[in-house]
């Protein structure tokens, strides 16, 4: 029988349909414990990950057996597809199913950061109450800036356009005949003028090259004073002590923060006590829903190979 290893976080009912035909070994902190995760790979054939298992090399030599390895949710940065490929091992990717999911979380920190509700919630809690000091502000008729129209970022296009919100987005590969131009009166402009203009910011791209750093003092220097920051992506995208400086100063007027360049931060993060900033443990993508989306098809996936039939989802290089 097949042996398969889930070493993070999955669904259980989507662990079940493994369970009903394979050899099957859960336990969602192995990621973290090198050693033993290369020793229950000794036998494996299949491999069930999140975002915190590191997919190399040295991984891969451990487990020379393993034929496909199933990521249950879309970032790729820790996983060596090409040398997983090298060694005939698939691997599959489950794009699109927790889109919903960070779309919703966008919308829902750009009206928290607006209105305050963080600070606010922090001056009760504290035995204040100052109406006039939470007034906050409208997100109708604010100017939201998409850098990525991809798939998250024309659904945040549409949650944002329900809300009244004027939409610009920069994105090199986007075509003015697409669903976010055409139906959401999204504005393709440069993204120097996407800085210029937005007084709320919203990241959707890759970690590559030219998007590390992508917001550092010099881009944040360039938007709007009291402009807010949502990143969603890869903490890799944002310079954090230029994003703490920028809270501290009063021209970032918040940001919300799923990502971190460094998960968790540790006991010296540059964003402590920064005010008005919302910080979560990159949960985003992560809901009840999106979950079982994302895992059943990553079971699905894992099942499809281990039948001897191609991926309907294999990650790109």
């Amino acid at each position: 029988m097949a042996r398969v290893v889930v070493c993070e976080w999955v669904d259980a009912a989507a662990v079940e349909r493994l369970r009903e035909r394979f050899d099957v070994l859960v336990d969602q902190e192995l990621h973290a414990d090198r050693p033993r995760l290369f020793a229950a790979l000794a036998d494996a054939e299949a491999l069930l990950v999140r975002n915190q298992t590191r997919v190399d090399t040295e991984l891969l030599d451990a487990a020379p057996n393993l034929r496909v390895i199933g990521r249950v949710g879309v970032g790729l940065e820790l996983i060596d597809v090409a040398a997983a490929e090298a060694r005939d091992v698939v691997v599959s990717w489950a794009p699109g199913t927790n889109a919903t999911s960070v779309a919703e979380y966008v919308i829902g920190a750009i009206v928290a950061l607006a209105r305050r509700f963080v600070s606010a919630t922090s001056h009760v809690a504290g035995g204040g109450w100052l109406r006039q000091a939470y007034a906050g502000r409208e997100v109708a008729g604010a100017v939201l800036g998409i850098v990525g129209l991809g798939d998250i970022g024309t659904r945040v296009a549409r949650r944002a356009r329900a809300l009244g919100m004027h939409l610009l987005a920069a994105d090199p590969v986007a075509h003015r005949s697409s669903q976010a131009v055409q139906e959401f009166e999204v504005e393709l402009v440069s993204r120097e003028e996407l800085l210029a203009r937005s007084e709320m910011l919203t990241l959707h791209v890759p970690l590559l090259p030219d998007t590390r750093n992508l917001i550092d003092a010099r881009a944040i220097a360039s938007m709007p004073n009291g402009a807010l920051l949502i990143n969603t992506s890869r903490g890799e995208l944002v310079d954090e002590e230029a994003v703490a400086e920028a809270l501290r100063s009063g021209h970032l007027g918040g940001a919300a923060l799923d990502v971190r360049r460094r998960e968790p931060p540790g006991p010296h993060d540059p964003l402590a006590d920064c005010p008005n900033l919302i910080l979560t443990p990159h949960v985003a993508g992560i809901t009840l829903q999106a979950n079982a989306r994302a895992s059943a098809h990553a079971v699905e996936e894992v099942l499809r190979v281990l039948r001897g039939e191609r991926p309907r989802t294999p990650a790109p290089r």
